[in-house]
């Protein structure tokens, strides 16, 4: 409770700086559980605007940019995205999300300084805080027992696509626990607890209800087992039961 109380203070210190001082501020980078909470914050900072960016569309981890409404000159975010891949591939390890977000932390940061981590084939894609660019570039040099080469991204199109695993299921309606079921191809009934118990949530919102309808588009996380997009409902079954498909996160 006490860091929920920390955390909370230092928003609304961001928040009036922004105000007072004319000025654009930035939090590092939030989990879902703390963009909740300033989502649900968002009514008691009149005069201020909150804008969201991750560095990519959809990104799950995202810094919050608080500065007037009548802020008139042009500002970005201090996100930076760097690459890390192998000296040599011949002599590299298969290398998981896990492995990337493990070398990073050994470096004695905070996991608010690092977004999130894309990993395609012998590759990974990290966004950080501006000013931790310079400290990665030049103390990561390896990953597990693989030596890496990491260097700054400066073109978006070199960033790969989200990797996406389509899933179809039918259920009875189109409730968040249904469709979690199927997409984590588990029982309905397991999933409640994720649900309760303050673990789900649907575009970067907390959702406790079992019985919440999710709309076509949604983006669905869940904390522990991964998160998906509602993609779309494809028909109905003979016995009146929703045919949908989501695309997975992989």
């Amino acid at each position: 409770m006490e860091r929920d109380d920390f955390f909370q203070r230092r928003i609304r210190e961001l928040a009036n700086t922004a105000y007072q001082r004319d000025i654009v501020t930035f939090s590092d980078f939030l989990n879902l559980n703390e963009q909740n909470m300033i989502n649900n914050r968002n009514c008691q900072f009149p005069g201020v605007v909150m804008e969201w960016s991750g560095g990519y569309e959809h990104a799950e981890r995202q810094m919050v940019a608080f500065h007037p409404d009548a802020l008139v000159f042009p500002w970005e975010y201090p996100i930076d995205c760097l690459k890390i891949e192998p000296k040599a591939i011949k002599f590299s390890e298969k290398l998981s999300h896990r492995d990337y977000l493990g070398a990073l932390l050994n470096l004695g940061v905070e996991r608010s300084v690092i977004g999130d981590i894309l990993v395609k084939e012998d590759a990974a894609w990290f966004f950080c805080l501006h000013r931790m660019t310079d400290f990665f570039l030049e103390n990561l040099c390896r990953v597990k027992h693989t030596n890496v080469l990491i260097t700054r991204v400066d073109n978006p199109e070199e960033l790969p696509g989200p990797a996406l695993q389509p899933v179809s299921g039918t259920c009875a309606s189109v409730r968040l626990d249904a469709l979690i079921s199927i997409a984590f191809q588990e029982s309905r009934s397991s999933m409640v607890s994720f649900i309760e118990g303050g673990l789900v949530f649907v575009n970067g919102r907390l959702v406790t209800s079992n019985g919440y309808e999710p709309k076509e588009g949604d983006i669905i996380s869940v904390r522990g087992k991964g998160r998906f997009r509602f993609d779309e409902i494809t028909g109905q079954t003979r016995k009146g039961r929703c045919a949908v498909r989501l695309m997975r996160y992989i």
